[in-house]
């Protein structure tokens, strides 16, 4: 597939074995109390370490294998799920709480009032409401259709966009394990029998209000939220890095639709805030991240392939020498 030669290791493939491996570090020394099951975290965390050596190595030997090669090429994609649920069991390894009073008070000083509650309260209409949890939901059709477009355009800006995506997603999963946030929802339902200080309560604006609740995107979302989001996976807003991450791929790949994809994760990234799913200064975090990390994950994604002896970048050498920045986003 690509240029990528069969049975090499790629950055994706170090950078999964790193954080696998640094997880399980971190969970066999620090469980204490908080992580009762936590042998079962360690040994999954040792057998993915050699499931994904076995992939690199079992496409090595079987180059043509479809199965092998879908498994191969995708698998970052198929983990970041239940990496992501995982952070929401491992997120009292240091702190047996949630962080969210402080970052409620930091949304104070910094906006001076409270952005997550007010922005509802100021546009409670289902029309709105509508759109921006319309956007929200965007985010997935963002991953999977960048993947998709890539996958079916080119396999080496396919390999690309997986190994930066994955590497921002591992970074923004230690944050999540080592500053859990839970967000604006904590005001409105319990979340492990979090108890917030009064005064903290006392800024919850009242609940969505009936008209929004009824919208077909809300319940949506409610469905598609609730059953599936790890407690304490607010700061910073991955939804928002990564919603950056697939822009910057579609203004270097797929230009034709950049300027809508643009306008897309804007709403979304004002949508995380209206629909409460995060603060306002998760969502900076979130951009700060990308901007920091798009740069280091192409960095290191080139060099890797220097290392490994291709030289090639995924179009050729006029995309190889712009490869930590989007000029057109300038």
């Amino acid at each position: 597939m690509g240029s990528d030669k069969a049975g090499s290791y790629t950055f994706v493939d170090r950078a999964t074995q790193y954080y696998l491996a640094l997880v399980g570090i971190l969970v066999l020394c620090l469980h204490g109390r908080t992580v009762p099951f936590w042998p079962l975290y360690v040994s999954a965390h040792a057998a993915g370490i050699g499931l994904v050596h076995g992939l690199v190595r079992g496409h090595a030997s079987h180059p043509q294998g479809r199965i092998l090669a879908f498994l191969r090429y995708f698998y970052p994609l198929l983990l970041l799920g239940p990496f992501y649920w995982e952070t929401g069991k491992l997120n009292h390894l240091i702190f047996s709480g949630f962080l969210d009073p402080q970052f409620i008070r930091l949304d104070g000083r910094l906006f001076g009032t409270q952005p997550s509650l007010i922005f509802m309260e100021r546009l409670p209409y289902p029309a709105v409401s509508e759109v921006f949890y319309a956007a929200y939901f965007s985010y997935y059709l963002m991953i999977a259709g960048v993947a998709l477009a890539l996958f079916l355009r080119s396999r080496a800006q396919f390999s690309h966009y997986v190994a930066v995506t994955a590497f921002i997603f591992y970074i923004c999963y230690l944050v999540y394990i080592f500053v859990p946030v839970a967000g604006p929802l904590i005001l409105y339902r319990d979340i492990d029998g979090t108890s917030l200080p009064a005064e903290i309560r006392a800024l919850a604006a009242p609940a969505f209000p009936a008209a929004i609740q009824a919208g077909p995107l809300f319940r949506l979302m409610a469905v598609v939220y609730y059953p599936f989001e790890a407690p304490g996976a607010s700061f910073p807003s991955s939804h928002v890095a990564v919603a950056i991450v697939t822009v910057y791929f579609s203004f270097r790949y797929l230009r034709p639709i950049r300027w809508p994809h643009f306008a897309a994760m804007i709403l979304l990234c004002a949508a995380t805030v209206y629909c409460r799913y995060h603060y306002l200064v998760d969502v900076v975090a979130g951009g700060l991240t990308a901007a920091a990390l798009i740069p280091l994950g192409n960095r290191l994604y080139f060099k890797d392939r220097e290392l490994d002896g291709s030289s090639k970048a995924p179009t050729g050498a006029r995309e190889r020498q712009r490869p930590s920045h989007c000029s057109d986003l300038v």
